[in-house]
């Protein structure tokens, strides 16, 4: 069964590694779509993968009958990577699902993850704190780096977390919360409560868009002018409701942000998510560059 499963997932890491593109997959199939554009995306930034491997656990076995059985399992995608004269190593964590009838896989596909939709507010007296605030980008992305791909314990963790782990990011990097306890208001988590800012993609993206003290940012016009440190939000439909977040952790040698995200677990990954399953010609960025009392006006 592990086999099955690892040759699945060989065959599309060897799609992407030589370029070949296999025509079982086409069709209407929104992850061959997105390898077809990773591919694509690595021509245009002049990107080699020099190595790539997959690791592959199985969480769960259901038998539906003696034929039948359902698999959940989990992928970490490795890619040794060149451009240029810089090498770095790209990671990706998946969580998938597969159906096996009679020793043939029938069925495979990534388990897909949604946000709850819900608002946040900026408050007058949330405008009117004052702190100072000092923001250690260099423990922030160590702490991206760390965690990853994994849940720290002291923090509550969710299905959908790759909000709460950009805030876990910035606090490490000194970002007081504020706001307590309404969960509408403010930037926070602590008794096992938090607010939608914390840990909701299109509230971070609000909140982040209005804040002017203590933890706030300026939206800048292109992905070069990030550095390590700073967020990327992403409406992916182009409807105006975000449903991503990302932290930059690096810069390419074209001066391209890489990011480290969770939910779907990515380390040193491209910004534009292109090769993402979730991406249409409809995508709305913005780019958050975090500013503190020592920024620059």
């Amino acid at each position: 069964m592990k086999q099955l499963l690892l040759d699945f997932n060989k065959k599309k890491l060897d799609m992407l590694i030589n370029k070949k593109l296999f025509t079982q997959y086409r069709d209407d199939d929104r992850e061959f779509q997105a390898l077809e554009r990773r591919v694509r995306l690595c021509e245009q930034r002049g990107i080699e993968i020099i190595k790539g491997i997959t690791e592959i656990k199985i969480t769960n076995v259901a038998e539906r009958s003696q034929k039948i059985n359902d698999v959940q399992y989990t992928c970490h995608h490795k890619w040794l990577t060149k451009q240029d004269d810089s090498m770095y190593l790209e990671e990706r964590f998946e969580e998938r699902s597969a159906r096996i009838f009679q020793d043939e896989l029938v069925e495979d596909m990534l388990i897909e993850k949604h946000e709850p939709a819900v608002e946040h507010h900026v408050s007058n007296v949330e405008q009117l704190m004052r702190e100072p605030f000092i923001y250690d980008r260099l423990a922030a992305v160590q702490y991206a780096e760390l965690w990853w791909n994994s849940t720290n314990p002291a923090y509550k963790n969710f299905e959908v977390n790759c909000t709460n782990f950009i805030s876990q990011c910035m606090h490490a990097g000194g970002a007081k919360m504020r706001g307590y306890p309404n969960r509408s208001s403010g930037w926070w988590m602590q008794n096992n409560n938090w607010s939608y800012s914390w840990s909701v993609a299109n509230s971070m993206r609000i909140f982040l868009a209005n804040s002017k003290t203590g933890l706030r940012a300026k939206i800048v016009g292109e992905p070069e002018q990030l550095m390590p440190g700073d967020v990327i939000c992403y409406d992916f439909q182009g409807d105006g409701r975000f449903d991503h977040t990302t932290f930059v952790v690096a810069k390419d040698k074209k001066n391209m942000p890489l990011v480290n995200a969770q939910t779907y677990n990515s380390r040193m990954r491209y910004w534009s998510y292109e090769d993402s399953t979730a991406y249409t010609p409809n995508i709305k960025y913005t780019f958050f560059r975090i500013i503190d009392d020592t920024s620059s006006k």
